[in-house]
C-alpha cells in the first residue's frame, strides 16, 4: 500500500468549514466551543466501503473490545467504561473527517468513526459525547480532564508534546493534487511537471510545488472556492492543496477529484492528558491492532477514500515521529 502524508495549511480549518457550511446546514446548538453532542453508530444500509462517507454498521458490529486485564482499576479506561462513553473534544464541520449530519445529528468522518471505535474498545459501544473544541483550547481540555482525548487533526509536533499525550501517529495529511474529474492524463503530482498548476496564495504549495514538480508554472488564487472554480474553468491542469481540505472540495464538487497520495508529511495524533502514560500505552495498542486487522483501511475507505483515488495508503508507524 501506499504511504499517505503533509503539510497543511495555516487556515485549513476556516477552510473547511467554508465548505461544510456550503454541503451541509449549520447546527446551530453545537457551535462555540462549549456545545456538545452524543453519537453513536447507526445502521445503515450501505456497504461503508469506499464511496458513501458511513461507515457500514457492520464494521463497527465486527470491532474489538479491549480484554478485562488491559482495564485495570483506577486507570482513565476504567472510568470511562464505567461511565459508559468516551468524551471527545472534535470538530463538527470538517467534512469526511467530523462532520455533524443535522437531519439525524449523528456525526460522521474519518476522525469520528475512529473515536466511536476506541469507545468500543473501552465500553462495548460506540457511545462518544463529543465537545466541540478550537486550536487555542486543546491543550487547556485535555489539562483539566474536560475531554478524555482529542480527535482534531491534530498535528503532532515536540513544542505541544510538551503539554499534552500524543497516541500514534494514526493518519499523515498533506499537499495532495487535484483534477478534473474527466481528466485521466494526471495520477500524480509528477505528471505536473512542465504545466500549469493552480495554488493558493501564502500556502505551502507555493514552495513545495516547485520540488516536486520542476518547470512548473503556478497561478495563485486568494481562497479555495476561487482555487476551486479556476480548476473547473481549465485555468490550470490541477490544484495542489492540503488532501483534507481537497477531500472536502471533491465531496462537495463532483466535477474534481484528488488523485494520487500527498507529497508532503504531516503527522497527525490523538490528543490526551501529558500525564496518562498508561492511557497512552492503551489507545497506542488499540491503533495497532485496527491497524493490523484491516479496520482502519475500512474507515479510510468509507471516509477519505471515498473521494481520493488511488490504494489505501499504510498508516504511518506508531511512535515513529517525534514527540509521539
Amino acid at each position: 500500500m501506499s504511504s499517505l502524508k503533509t503539510k497543511l495549511v495555516p487556515r485549513k480549518s476556516a477552510a473547511l468549514a467554508a465548505v461544510a457550511a456550503a454541503t451541509v446546514l449549520a447546527v446551530a446548538a453545537c457551535g462555540g466551543g462549549s456545545g456538545s453532542s452524543s453519537s453513536a453508530a447507526g445502521s445503515t444500509s450501505n456497504s461503508g466501503l469506499g464511496g458513501s462517507g458511513v461507515l457500514a454498521q457492520s464494521v463497527y458490529d465486527s470491532a474489538p473490545v479491549a480484554p478485562a486485564s488491559a482495564i485495570p482499576a483506577g486507570s482513565t479506561m476504567a472510568m470511562i467504561k464505567q461511565k459508559g462513553q468516551l468524551t471527545i473534544g472534535a470538530a463538527l464541520d470538517a467534512p469526511l473527517l467530523s462532520q455533524q449530519d443535522p437531519t439525524n445529528g449523528k456525526i460522521e468522518g474519518f476522525d469520528a468513526d475512529l473515536a466511536k471505535l476506541l469507545a468500543k474498545y473501552i465500553t462495548g459501544t460506540t457511545n462518544v459525547k463529543t465537545v466541540t473544541i478550537g486550536t487555542q483550547t486543546r491543550e487547556a481540555m485535555l489539562s483539566s480532564k474536560q475531554v478524555d482525548a482529542v480527535f482534531n487533526t491534530y498535528t503532532i509536533t515536540p513544542e505541544r508534546a510538551s503539554q499534552v499525550a500524543f497516541a500514534g501517529p494514526y493518519m499523515s495529511s498533506g499537499l495532495a493534487v487535484a483534477v478534473k474529474s474527466s481528466d485521466n492524463s494526471i495520477h500524480s503530482v509528477k505528471d505536473l511537471s512542465g504545466k500549469t498548476v493552480i495554488v493558493g496564495a501564502n500556502t505551502p504549495a507555493i514552495t513545495e510545488l516547485p520540488k516536486a514538480a520542476p518547470n512548473s508554472k503556478q497561478v495563485a488564487f486568494g481562497t479555495d472556492p476561487e482555487a476551486v472554480q479556476a480548476l473547473t474553468q481549465g485555468r490550470g491542469v490541477a490544484y495542489v492543496q492540503d488532501l483534507t481540505l481537497l477531500a472536502s472540495d471533491a465531496k462537495a464538487n463532483p466535477a474534481i477529484k484528488v488523485v494520487g497520495q500527498p507529497f508532503t508529511s504531516e503527522p497527525y495524533g490523538i490528543g490526551l492528558n501529558h500525564d496518562d502514560a498508561q492511557f497512552k500505552t492503551f489507545v497506542n495498542n488499540w491503533l495497532k491492532t485496527i491497524e493490523s486487522d484491516g479496520i482502519w483501511a475500512k474507515v479510510y475507505q468509507a471516509t477519505l477514500g471515498s473521494v481520493v483515488q488511488g490504494p489505501v495508503p499504510t498508516p504511518p508507524a506508531i511512535g515513529s515521529v517525534d514527540g509521539s
